[in-house]
């Protein structure tokens, strides 16, 4: 087995190498290919690679290049995890559309327009690139945004598959508070990436969110960021980035109380990568937790696991509706559990997301498809067209006023929009 990583000089590059040095995939893997453009990046994260697999006794082989073409050439799986712009970029996205009294949040609203349209286009051709070189490889999508990157790929026929670690968390979190091991404990998603509606947490077949509500509020409001009348009210545990649809007026004050996180991070990555650096270290450090990354590893090595044939399971993914959530389009790319095997993921069919949430997922799921449509065109009117989609945007007017600076702070990653 090859797999290739994408924007391996990711500070989230140690969550995937300590599972990989774990076994975690369930069958040898022959050789891992990281990949990244900026060659000090590339070298301070494939030292450390090859440390963690030297020290877990690792026996295939470790490349590293900048060469997007030997990243594809022959791989089974190839992930895909940059930031176009860096945190420099994010902080942007995040506190531009602030003066205009309009959330900024790297997926969600102004910021995750900006990022789409810069991360869209390298990915479709990257995408293109693999189906010609490996034309039986999976690419995986952990790039933000991942719902309108997904929508993108897999809007376009390709063989991909998007994932996130929030449904993941959620399961290990369930997992470790009824003391069973994680593989009994299966979450419902229902809507999009970073919209979506946490609905039921079974163990071994049995619902328990109910309780879990009643009598594990705190704990549950909490972990979430939901208060426990909320949580009651939904029945249901919504992801945290819906707060920004709900609440909008009470998260763009403690954004301008304590800044965005694109700046916390953009201070976290600065030190991981001085602690990266450090020849002795041979192991994933503590600090990478507040990176946000938590089980990234074993999502993404678990999908590959699954859609290799290795190991068949039953996971949250991002995948092509086709009527599993039936009061939503059938190409709409949803966040669902997926029977995830080598033919590839299906959406296992749950009932209908009604009244408000469905109008919410409509609307996302418009804006989403306008973004990317925008994206590879470079047409500036159907991109503010597009953000003027979004809940959040409250008028043609200020979606022209923050997409235009938006624009102009990155036109240096937007080359289809110079032309």
């Amino acid at each position: 087995m090859k797999v290739s990583i994408i924007g391996a000089g990711s500070t989230y590059t140690p969550e995937l190498i300590e599972g990989i040095g774990e076994g975690r995939l369930g069958t040898p893997l022959d050789e891992l290919v990281l990949m990244d453009l900026d060659p000090a990046r590339l070298e301070i994260l494939g030292g450390l690679a090859k440390r963690m697999l030297d020290k877990a006794g690792w026996s295939g082989r470790l490349k590293l290049t900048t060469s997007r073409d030997e990243a594809l050439d022959g791989p089974d799986a190839c992930l895909v995890q940059y930031r176009i712009g860096g945190s420099a970029a994010r902080v942007k996205d995040e506190s531009i559309p602030l003066p205009h009294g309009v959330l900024g949040q790297e997926t969600v609203g102004p910021g995750g327009w900006a990022k789409a349209l810069r991360t869209v286009p390298p990915t479709i051709e990257i995408a293109e690139a693999l189906a010609k070189s490996s034309p039986k490889a999976w690419l995986l999508d952990f790039a933000n945004p991942v719902s309108m990157v997904s929508q993108a790929l897999i809007g376009a026929g390709h063989r991909a598959v998007g994932l996130c670690n929030s449904a993941i968390g959620l399961q290990r979190n369930a997992a470790k508070h009824f003391g069973v091991a994680p593989e009994r404990v299966e979450i419902e998603s229902a809507g999009l990436n970073h919209g979506a509606w946490y609905r039921e947490i079974r163990v071994d077949g049995q619902p328990k969110l109910a309780d879990l509500i009643a009598t594990e509020g705190a704990k549950l409001a909490e972990m979430t960021g939901w208060s426990e009348a909320q949580l009651r009210e939904e029945r249901a545990i919504p992801s945290y980035y819906l707060r920004y649809y709900a609440e909008p007026e009470k998260v763009l004050i403690e954004q301008r109380a304590a800044g965005t996180r694109g700046l916390e991070v953009a201070k976290i990555e600065a030190q991981l990568l001085e602690m990266y650096k450090d020849p002795t270290l041979a192991e994933k450090p503590k600090l990478l937790e507040s990176r946000g990354g938590a089980f990234y590893s074993a999502a993404a090595l678990d999908l590959i696991a699954a859609l290799t044939g290795a190991k068949p399971a039953r996971l949250v993914v991002n995948v092509r509706n086709d009527g599993a959530i039936p009061d939503l389009p059938d190409d709409q790319v949803i966040e669902v559990l997926s029977e995830v095997d080598a033919t590839g993921a299906r959406p296992i069919p749950i009932a209908p997301l009604g009244g408000a949430r469905r109008d919410l997922i409509l609307k996302l799921g418009a804006f989403g498809k306008a973004t990317v449509a925008a994206a590879l065109s470079g047409d500036r009117a159907a991109a503010i067209d597009a953000l003027a989609l979004n809940p959040l945007v409250p008028s043609h007017d200020v979606a022209e006023l923050i997409g235009g600076e938006l624009l102009a702070a990155h036109a240096a990653n937007l080359p289809r929009f110079a032309r």
